[in-house]
């Protein structure tokens, strides 16, 4: 019976499967050492790449946030215009009700 645990290691190319297994033994791992560490290697690499990009991303949000700081926090000013907007309306919501 064999390991549940064990990697299927079969290669179709012989070619392919000499390659690694010189490249294993240079670094002194097992083949399935080596291919799980390169596969992890290149998926964190992927995953760095996405997060290099989701930060640039985010600097360039913060940045377009920064350059119109009115839109996003309203001044005194012009807090002071809303409210008074909305005492209106609610002003002339009471009277169609009446």
């Amino acid at each position: 019976m064999t390991d549940p645990k064990a990697m299927n290691l079969r290669f179709p190319d012989p070619a392919q499967r000499a390659a690694i297994a010189a490249a294993a033994k240079a670094a002194g791992v097992s083949m399935q050492e080596y291919i799980l560490s390169a596969a992890y290697d290149r998926a964190t690499a992927v995953e760095r790449r996405f997060l290099e990009g989701f930060q640039k991303s985010m600097a360039r949000s913060g940045a377009a946030f920064a350059a119109e700081p009115s839109s996003v926090d309203a001044d005194a000013e012009q807090r002071a215009a809303e409210q008074q907007a909305r005492r209106e309306l609610e002003g002339q919501d009471r009277g169609h009700a009446a």
